[in-house]
């Protein structure tokens, strides 16, 4: 494992993204080194990752196999375009990847980013619509508390508000579902809940008032994840594929979260039976290792971009480093280390244990709901004056876990090869944050 100096005075040159600057600054959170469940900090001290990095490091940090397939590549191919060219590792992954999607996604467009991947989703489908003659077709659905980025495409179509008020007029035409959940008779949830399948109707509702001959896509979470992991209802996800098809409308999955073993499959869209139309993907199809995102397809909807002729360029988007040799090799290696080394099935295995540990919880002060699916989680907190997640948090670092927070809620997704101590570890942490919290 290489370990970088920490620098002895941090410059004010890094905008930090989504960070506090000058608090962080006051107290920095700096870490030098990585490996498998574990960030390491300049003085040696070891603080156990509950968040997979940011939701990305499913094989652990440092994995040995990505970080070869990492080095390989660099000394071989630093770039090529992938504009009129190409490598063999990019149409080599390609071909692994839409392996282990669900069955009818069979192409792919990479890209850099989960927010990449979704603006590519977003345009993808208002593009499918015009070259079948239904140009007409532009609108776009989201829902709400839902986070698809933040291109001008995903943070139209995403549901927090707080992430869209500096930005001014986004996106025309989109509109929002409302949250399948109620904590009234659907509070802490261990997996799906049993009702609430009757909130998909409010998309009826709402191409009723639209006219579903306008409307280009629906995009959800399978799992809500930054939102704060609500699991959808069993019924709910069926329902609007059902509505989808009716219409001619096109279902994409922001799987970005949720694929690549979350809960104990590749992707979530496998675990509960529903394939979209288009799935976009980043964070664990390369472990985090190295930038890149992927949306991967319909082979319906690739085709419809074929009907012209050979020489014609089919769909005018794409990024300079789409498909880098690096990430690709990085998103080789990941796939192989998930399936050599176990990694869906270990996530499987361990979801009771984590649902158990972190649902005891309950009676632990200031928890007002647990939510928990696969291998994630969220604690919502009695809200006070100012918001309590960071505080709990903060506490959690100091005793060596590190958890998310996000306004009252604490959010969790550890590296998918977790054991039961760590698991154990983890709930023991945020129970005696919790407790020493006012």
């Amino acid at each position: 494992m290489t370990v970088h100096p920490r620098p002895n005075a941090l410059s004010e040159s890094y905008w930090m993204p989504f960070t506090a600057a000058r608090a962080f600054r006051e107290a920095p959170m700096l870490f030098v080194g990585a490996e498998g469940m574990h960030y390491l900090e300049s003085g040696g001290r070891r603080v156990l990752d509950g968040m997979a990095g940011l939701w990305c490091v499913n094989a652990g940090h440092g994995h040995p196999r990505i970080t070869e397939a990492i080095r390989t590549a660099a000394g071989q191919l630093d770039f090529v375009s992938s504009f009129r060219m190409g490598h063999p590792g990019a149409f080599a992954f390609a071909e692994r990847l839409t392996a282990a999607a669900p069955e009818g996604l069979d192409h792919v467009f990479f890209s850099n980013s989960g927010s990449e991947a979704v603006d590519s989703a977003l345009k993808i489908a208002r593009a499918y619509h015009r070259v079948r003659g239904e140009g007409g077709r532009t609108k776009l659905i989201g829902r709400a508390k839902s986070y698809h980025g933040v291109g001008f495409g995903g943070l139209s179509v995403g549901g927090i508000g707080r992430h869209k008020r500096d930005f001014g007029p986004l996106l025309p035409d989109v509109y929002h579902l409302p949250l399948p959940y109620d904590s009234s008779r659907m509070g802490f949830p261990d997996g799906r809940p049993a009702v609430g399948a009757e909130y998909a109707e409010s998309l009826e509702a709402l191409l009723a008032v639209q006219d579903p001959s306008t409307v280009a896509a629906v995009i959800v979470e399978p799992v809500t994840g930054s939102g704060g992991v609500y699991p959808p209802p069993l019924g709910y996800l069926e329902r609007l594929r059902e509505i989808c098809t009716k219409n001619g409308i096109l279902l994409i999955f922001d799987e970005v979260i949720t694929g690549f073993g979350r809960l104990g499959t590749c992707f979530a869209s496998q675990a509960f039976g529903v394939t979209p139309d288009l799935i976009a993907c980043a964070k664990g199809l390369t472990n985090g290792a190295v930038p890149m995102g992927a949306t991967l397809v319909s082979a319906g909807i690739y085709e419809a971009f074929m009907a012209g002729p050979p020489e014609a360029v089919q769909l005018f988007h794409g990024y300079t480093y789409s498909g880098h040799p690096l990430a690709c090799a990085a998103g080789l290696a990941a796939l192989e280390t998930y399936e050599q080394d176990g990694i869906f099935a270990n996530a499987a295995a361990m979801a009771q244990p984590f649902a158990a540990a972190i649902h005891a919880l309950r009676d632990a002060p200031h928890v007002v709901d647990i939510r928990t699916i696969g291998i994630l989680g969220a604690i919502e907190l009695a809200p006070r004056g100012g918001t309590r997640g960071p505080a709990v948090a903060d506490r959690c670092f100091a005793a060596g876990v590190l958890v998310r927070a996000a306004g009252d809620m604490l959010v969790l997704s550890p590296p998918l090869i977790l054991a039961p101590a760590e698991i154990d570890r983890i709930a023991q942490t945020i129970r005696d944050a919790l407790r020493a919290e006012a």
